[in-house]
């Protein structure tokens, strides 16, 4: 049935705000951060709780209209893209978090709930959902599950993934799951849940979720060093790893991605060497350190060039506003083509060493802004358009330039995807990630929980 002659035949059966079809509407539910695709959505569903997202899915089953799942929409493969008149269905009244549980620390929350409230919710108690990320003030919490979002602290907690207890899960058919509960503990076959995390809605929409809190972190050290180059970076990180102290974050930027933040940001530079490649390196007090004397062994084993260790908060928070104030400057100064690749930690240095003799070689003259995760081996690479250059143009290159990066990622046993996901930008070079074996295995298990193919159809692979 056509998408909007079916929402015309239920709207009755919900709330009179449950559908809009106004414009400025469409255009904003029906996009992520992606700037690729042009949402054309054919309608926004606001459900405000699982049973109307099961009565709304149940419908669309029916009638075999194509769902797209939409959170905070700040993924960046396209994920959360409605192109093709599809029905976005927007989890955004969803934002019930309930009390904490201080003694499971646990909290169960809707899947509208905002990354960043749900922080805030849980930190009045000592405790925290430990994801996150610069959009954390805007994403929510059934999309991190949904992309199994990473970030800033993966190397401390680990992904999201590992901070989900149970989920409340509507499949294509209308049916509602509960898995898991708030149970730490189960061993009673396959763990469905894990299959719904990371399944960017192509399997069933999430509703609700338990989360698995940890405590609070006390005071953090935040230091910004420079080095010379990335197998520095990673000399770096090979010392800091040896120390006592626990590393909750270990980032790192070029000093291009600096020069983009300062110019958008309108800062002067932190440090007054001019560097490379910069790490923010933040650590967890708690251990009798002394960092001040580690710094100095730094310089005399000339593993750093300059370095700044913040004295109060703001001015940690000073610091991190060079990392996480990247990707929006970058948007701001410029067209940037984005990929997140990830590779084995030890292979790090070997890639880009490799990767930057190839672009030299086969695109010079491009500004490549690399900044990263280094720590759990996530590399985001960011290829800025040339003045000068038409938009199709430089889509078109960046193709070709795509194929030639994920050609690289295959051979030194890397993912294509760190963690953004896969959505309609890397669904044609899944290949370089996935066995066709594998390919047979996801498609499987996707006709099986979505045998009309109506959610988020499209995304990731073709059936």
């Amino acid at each position: 049935m056509d998408p909007l002659t079916f929402v015309e035949s239920i709207r009755g059966q919900f709330p009179p705000d449950f559908f809009t079809q106004d414009p400025s509407e469409l255009l904003e539910y029906g996009k992520d951060w992606t700037r690729v695709y042009t949402p054309d959505p054919s309608a926004i569903a606001f459900p405000r709780s699982t049973e109307e997202v099961a009565r709304l899915l149940r419908l669309c089953h029916q009638a075999g209209v194509p769902v797209v799942p939409s959170g905070g929409r700040t993924g960046l493969a396209a994920g959360a893209v409605a192109a093709r008149r599809e029905l976005v269905l927007s989890l955004s009244r969803m934002r019930r978090m309930d009390p904490v549980d201080t003694l499971g620390q646990t909290v169960r929350v809707q899947a509208g709930a905002v990354t960043e409230a749900v922080h805030h919710h849980c930190s009045e108690h000592g405790l925290t959902w430990p994801v996150d990320f610069a959009s954390k003030g805007s994403s929510q919490v059934g999309g991190n599950i949904a992309t199994n979002a990473g970030g800033v602290k993966v190397i401390r907690y680990g992904l999201t993934r590992q901070w989900v207890l149970g989920l409340q899960v509507v499949t294509a058919a209308g049916e509602v799951l509960e898995l898991n509960g708030a149970l730490e503990k189960n061993n009673t076959g396959f763990d469905l849940r894990q299959l719904f995390i990371g399944s960017e809605g192509t399997l069933g929409v999430i509703t609700e979720a338990t989360l698995k809190l940890a405590r609070l972190p006390g005071g953090q050290d935040v230091l910004l060093l420079a080095v010379e180059d990335v197998p520095a970076v990673l000399r770096l990180f090979e010392a800091a790893r040896r120390e006592p102290f626990q590393i909750s974050a270990y980032e790192f930027f070029t000093d291009r991605c600096a020069a983009r933040v300062e110019r958008h940001r309108k800062i002067a530079p932190p440090l007054a060497t001019r560097a490379p490649c910069y790490v923010l390196l933040e650590l967890e007090k708690g251990v009798d350190y002394n960092l001040d004397q580690w710094l100095s062994t730094l310089f005399e084993r000339e593993l750093i060039l300059d370095g700044t260790m913040a004295q109060t908060s703001s001015q940690g928070a000073q610091l991190w506003a060079l990392r996480e104030g990247i990707s929006e400057s970058l948007s701001a100064t410029g067209l940037p083509h984005k990929n997140d690749v990830s590779l084995p930690i030890a292979g790090l240095s070997a890639f880009c060493a490799e990767f930057g003799r190839v672009f030299e070689e086969r695109y010079p003259g491009w500004e490549i802004c690399l900044f990263g995760h280094i720590g759990d081996g996530n590399l985001h690479i960011n290829v800025m358009k040339p003045e000068g250059m038409e938009k199709a143009e430089f889509l078109a290159q960046t193709s070709k330039a795509d194929r030639d990066l994920f050609e690289l990622v295959r051979q030194h046993r890397g993912s294509i995807s760190a963690e953004h996901g896969v959505g309609l930008l890397k669904k044609p070079y899944l290949g370089y990630s996935r066995a066709p074996e594998e390919l047979a295995v996801l498609r499987a298990v996707k006709q099986a929980l979505d045998p009309k193919n109506i959610l988020n159809p499209g995304k990731i692979f073709d059936l």
